[in-house]
């Protein structure tokens, strides 16, 4: 295979926006073959490529060798379950799916192997996530004690929350900042620091928009080796802030406004530093600006990745079976606050499952009705076909 005929299912501003950019030539052995949405108008910009009502139709016409979803969160599941079924390579926006059950049954279709299945977390390609990473990984940090990110940057307007009709409800999003803006963080939350052993979240639900879905997150998380973690996120502060800050045993990291700094501890012994009474205001430290710059090639990143993943094998930045971790803290997050308690991680996927169904059997109706399409993934994300 010399190029990779790839077919975009459904085209929002994200579909629309990968198609351009691989008809720009941005993405070396790419090539876009087809177009699927239910919206005629959505498809008329990409007169080059074939065009589909459906994905179903799509992988039925043998016209692509891989597709990438980039509709609504439901379809996310139901669709890449078809695609690998179909004997194609799968790429999917995030999330992976809107709940971890799903998620496991996502992940547990692609049997195959030899075909790539790869998540759109285009935030990997970030150098500066990179060397955060490098710097944890390596050790120079030493023992991670706690960690604090504050994500309130996401602010959104009433208009944003009104230009669909699947926005901000749980049956067509099944969540808010959580779902919809904050899995990027999520994942790099989990990729630098691991998975919690314990959360315990408070959701504010329509604090700032009317809106029935989350728009406000604190959350507490407990790691299995002492360390703590705090995650903050919301779509109504303007302006809003982008801080996070890491503090072990060797010094804080702290990275803000692009940058990274590095507080340093000089004393060699750490042991003693934390304990001799002579030092009251704690170790003397170096202040070590981290020169990264830039923020990676970002989404094209990824599409290039995936491309080169399938033409030649080339090992995956962001591999879709690791997407499940970012769905699992943000329904642990929305559980917790859902129950009023504490939640265990590994999270129940079943019970969870159950609670969602019932917010979206009680879910707001939005101007409009939902294409028979729409209603049947639902079903099926619940077990019901």
């Amino acid at each position: 295979m010399e190029k990779v005929r790839l077919g975009i299912i459904g085209l929002g501003s994200m579909g629309s926006a990968h198609a351009r950019w691989i008809l720009e030539g941005k993405v070396p052995g790419l090539e876009l073959a087809a177009v699927a949405d239910i919206a005629p108008e959505q498809l008329a910009p990409f007169p080059t490529a074939r065009h589909f009502e459906t994905g179903g139709a799509m992988f039925a016409s043998k016209s692509v060798d891989a597709v990438l979803i980039a509709t609504p969160h439901f379809f996310h599941t139901t669709l890449g379950i078809e695609a690998l079924a179909a004997g194609l390579h799968v790429l999917t926006e995030k999330p992976i799916s809107v709940h971890k059950a799903d998620c496991e049954r996502l992940i547990a279709a692609h049997t195959d192997k030899s075909l790539v299945f790869a998540a759109m977390f285009n935030q990997r390609t970030d150098p500066r996530y990179i060397k955060l990473r490098e710097l944890i990984q390596s050790g120079e940090l030493g023992t991670i004690r706690r960690v604090q990110w504050t994500v309130t940057n996401w602010f959104r307007s009433d208009a944003y929350y009104a230009s669909g009709g699947w926005r901000a409800t749980w049956a067509g999003e099944g969540g808010g900042v959580l779902l919809n803006q904050c899995p990027h963080n999520l994942d790099l939350f989990q990729w630098l620091f691991g998975m919690p052993s314990h959360m315990q979240a408070h959701c504010s639900f329509g604090r700032y928009h009317d809106i029935e879905v989350e728009d406000d997150v604190t959350a507490f998380m407990e790691f299995k080796g002492g360390a703590t973690a705090t995650f903050i996120a919301s779509t109504g502060e303007a302006p809003g802030t982008n801080r996070l800050e890491i503090a072990a045993d060797r010094g804080r990291v702290v990275f803000e406004h692009g940058k990274i700094e590095f507080l340093r501890t000089v004393c060699s012994n750490e042991a003693y530093c934390r304990t001799t009474s002579e030092r009251w205001q704690g170790p003397d430290t170096w202040t070590v600006q981290i020169p990264v710059e830039g923020t990676g090639d970002q989404h094209l990143g990824i599409l290039r990745n995936f491309t080169e993943a399938v033409l030649h094998g080339v090992p995956l930045i962001a591999p879709a079976e690791e997407g499940i971790y970012s769905v699992e803290l943000a329904n642990a997050m929305l559980l917790s606050a859902f129950e009023q308690r504490t939640v265990d991680l590994p999270l129940d996927a079943a019970h969870y499952a159950q609670v969602l169904a019932q917010r979206i059997a009680g879910s707001r109706k939005k101007t409009g009705t939902a294409p028979p399409r729409v209603a049947r993934d639902l079903a099926n994300s619940f077990g019901r076909h």
